[in-house]
Order: C-alpha cells, then structure tokens, then sequence
C-alpha cells in the first residue's frame, strides 16, 4: 500500500528524512482492528518524528500521521482516537501509553491498524477530511478550553500564535461555547482571519491588550511565555500544551506567578470520551474545523513542507 514514512532522522533537515512508497498493508491482532483510511491531518508531532524526537531508531521505517477518519471492516464510518495503550485495552496491560507512530504504524497510508477500543464512530455530520482533523489538534485545544482553563461562558481567552491548528481550534470552539476569545500573531492576514473565525480581537504578537485576560492559552513557548503572564488577571489560568518556539523563557516571570497567585496548568492531547465530546459538539452546533488544505497522499511532502515553514491557517488534510 502506498504510505508517507519516516526512513531515517534528520534533525536539521527533517523533510529530507521523508519517503513516500510501498509499504506493507497492516495486520490486526486479536482485539485489533484495519481502517480504511479516507482522510488524515498533519500534526506538529509528525515533523518532530522526522527529527527523531519520541521515535527508536530501531523503529524505522515509521508510516507517519496520528489522525484518521475511515471505514471499518463492517462498513461503518469511523474515527481513530490516537493513544494506544491508555486503558490497556488492545495492548498489554502495564504497557506505556503512547500516540500513534511513537510505536505503531500511522495514518499516512491506505489502512491503518489500531485496537478496536481506540475507535469511535464519526457523526454523518462531518466530512471524512473534517473528522480527521479531531483527534489531536482539535482535541487539545477541547482539553485546554474545556477541562483546564476553568472558564465559563462570557470569560476572556487570549490564544497565542493565530494560525496553527490548536489556536485556531481554540478560537472556533471557545467562540461557538460563548467564549471572548482574543488572538496573537506577527501576521496581519492570519490575524484578520483569525477575527473572521470568531475572536474578538487580534493583536500584534506582544500587544498590550485592552484587558486582562481569565486564561491563556499558550503553544509557542518561550517567544509569547512573558507575554502570556503579564496578561492574566490576579487569580488568571495559563494552560500550556507546547512550545514550538522552544521550552526555555528568558525570564520564568515566577515572582508575577506567586504574586497574583496564577494558575499554570499542563495540558496533553484529551480522553477517548473528551474525543466523543468533542465529535459531537461539532456536530450539533454545526462547528467545522478550519482546514488550511486537502492533499492527495501523493504531495504529503508539499504539506510537510508548508507546516514546516509556517505557512499555514488550520489543518493540512492528506486523502489517499
């Protein structure tokens, strides 16, 4: 089957440790299932996989890509939620929980195989490139916004870094929740997008903005952390679910957190029921992910290519 796969590392150059090919179709396990894959979305992690980060040499070669939307062996339209080995269900019991391509074969393929408790059944709202677009970016963002922000309707959310998938999930789900949602970024297009989508407001990355904010909503690191701080209220969350720009702050502003008693809050990926969750408020609030592209499996390097350089608003989608 035809498959986008990690062949080597290269830290410096990761798309040059891409391979698009044959590989073999996969097998299922008992309690395991195979997934005709329809559509499936890029992910930050799948280029940090090229570099090496999470993944064994002794791996290789990996068929990249965390996030699938497929059929099923009896025919039903389907989602695949991407940690295995949460619950031990499929795998053995003490085994580590891990995402997809971490240890398993990945979505960038034809089929894809996962144990049968990692799938869910994909609301007939939603296309197979919309569904697909869940399960990490979107499901992260749901986490951040609803299970650890601790916010309510009316609040005031400043997302950094307008443009990337969790912020721009971040902006449409908190909108559609009632949410005042504000965004940073260096672009002007992406920030007038980002409005279109539903924030209030967009700002100039580092802005001083017309308020203090109840929660941050932080992915890019140490460029946007000082900021970050210094926008909360007394009192204020900052969830924190990556730094793409790398985990080292300048100043850790640790006197501004004790001082006005702020909550910082760590944030991975969300539950196979906060997955659920999330399928079907997209469903019933007619909320659809932003989708930046939609590729044919063919030209995934010319997707790793445009997440790689930034140029980007919302998801990149691969169809086999």
């Amino acid at each position: 089957m035809f498959a986008a796969y990690a062949a080597r590392f290269d830290r410096e150059q990761p798309l040059n440790a891409l391979e698009l090919g044959e590989r073999p179709e996969p097998l299922a396990p008992p309690n395991w299932a195979v997934i005709q894959v329809r559509a499936a979305s890029l992910n930050h992690h799948d280029i940090w996989s090229l570099r090496g980060v999470g993944l064994a040499e002794e791996q290789l070669p990996m068929i990249l890509g965390c996030d699938a939307a497929g059929i099923d062996a009896d025919g039903n339209e389907v989602v695949v939620y991407p940690v295995i080995g949460a619950t031990g269900h499929g795998v053995g019991p003490r085994e580590r929980r891990s995402l997809l391509t971490e240890k398993y074969q990945g979505s960038f393929a034809e089929q894809l195989s996962v144990p049968q408790w990692n799938i869910v059944p994909k609301p007939r709202e939603l296309s197979f490139e919309e569904a697909a677009c869940l399960p990490t970016a979107w499901l992260t963002a749901y986490r951040m916004l609803f299970t650890n922000a601790g916010v309510r309707p009316g609040d005031s959310v400043l997302v950094q870094g307008a443009g990337g998938g969790v912020a721009t999930a971040a902006v449409v789900l908190g909108a559609a929740a009632g949410l005042r949602m504000f965004v940073t970024s260096r672009d002007e297009a992406k920030r007038k997008r980002a409005v279109d989508l539903g924030a209030e407001a967009a700002f100039e990355s580092g802005a001083r903005l017309p308020h203090r904010m109840d929660a941050v909503l932080e992915t890019v690191g140490a460029a946007t952390w000082s900021h970050s701080v210094t926008s909360l209220r007394p009192g204020g969350t900052l969830v924190i679910s990556g730094a793409t720009s790398g985990p080292n702050p300048p100043a850790a502003e640790l006197t501004r957190i004790f001082f006005l008693e702020l909550k910082v809050v760590g944030s991975t990926m969300g539950s196979k029921e906060e997955l659920t969750g999330l399928l079907n408020f997209c469903a019933a609030r007619n909320v659809r992910p932003v989708i930046d592209s939609v590729l044919p499996l063919s030209r995934a390097r010319e997707g790793f290519a445009r997440m790689a350089g930034g140029d980007l608003f919302g998801k990149i989608v691969f169809t086999p």
